[in-house]
């Protein structure tokens, strides 16, 4: 049976990752507005270095320098041993890809996932990126993800279910012939980094956790151009598509709202998906 738990003012840095969904108010929201909007401006000044002959590295030391001046943390270094600012995934890398020393090059898709930690608040989203002349189909993935990314939103309100987000972006993609990865999710977010409910981006309408009115969570699809499944490689953290097809996320955090939701990691300047001109 799910439970809730109602946040108390005062009580947000005594939460604690048992099980429970957290039901926010006022001063939660505010928190997630400033972290999500720090998180947006970092993925939108980033956009212009996404270029062939780049280094992910390069673009993880920019990731966190702009949080730093933005008066956060990188969430992410030393999270359970990662050693990174932020995750850069290319092409058939579906999450969680290490940056290095690889450039990009001429034709890659890429995501770039950041989570900034402002005044204990995190603000978690993610956006894909063309580099250079990329091919229609590569074009056309990230697209349909980035649909699905805003389709699954629009089931995110009071009185449906959490399964009702997964059912809306599985039809969706799956009618255009595409994969949806399972093994990873969205999840709850807030004080805590990943928090219940987990968000699956498939399943059944009517099933999973009731939404309420205060409840935190990234919505953050990765779709295959090939089949579903995907496999983890030897270093712990970055997840491949198993039959090497091209992947796409895009990443939201939202806070459930008594009639809809609010979207915390908007765009500031428009840079919602690619082209970002």
């Amino acid at each position: 049976m799910t439970e809730y738990q109602i946040v108390e003012p005062g009580q947000e840095e005594a939460l604690l990752r048992d099980g429970t969904i957290k039901l926010h108010g006022p001063a939660g929201f505010e928190g997630m507005r400033r972290a999500g909007a720090l998180a947006a401006r970092i993925l939108d000044e980033i956009a212009p270095l996404v270029q062939p002959g780049v280094t992910t590295a390069f673009i993880d030391d920019k990731v966190r320098e702009l949080t730093l001046a933005g008066g956060a943390v990188p969430a992410t270094l030393g999270y359970r041993g990662y050693a990174h600012s932020c995750c850069i995934s290319i092409n058939h890398v579906v999450c969680h890809g290490i940056p290095s020393e690889k450039t990009f090059k001429d034709g890659d898709i890429v995501n770039i996932d950041v989570t900034p930690l402002l005044d204990g608040w995190h603000g978690d989203t993610s956006r894909m990126y063309l580099v250079g002349d990329v091919p229609l189909k590569a074009r056309r993935l990230v697209d349909v993800t980035y649909e699905c990314l805003m389709i699954g939103i629009a089931q995110a309100k009071p009185g449906n279910r959490v399964g009702d987000i997964g059912a809306a972006i599985q039809e969706y993609a799956e009618s255009h012939r595409y994969g949806v990865v399972r093994e990873f999710c969205g999840h709850g977010l807030g004080r805590l980094f990943h928090d219940a409910p987990e968000v699956v981006h498939a399943g059944r309408r009517g099933t999973g956790p009731l939404l309420k009115a205060g409840m935190f969570m990234t919505i953050e699809p990765m779709i295959n151009l090939g089949k579903p499944p995907v496999k983890l490689l030897s270093d712990g953290w970055t997840a491949v598509t198993r039959d090497k097809s091209l992947s796409a996320q895009f990443e939201h955090s939202i806070g459930i709202t008594e009639d809809g939701c609010e979207i915390f990691t908007t765009s500031p300047t428009g840079r919602h998906k690619p082209p970002y001109v």
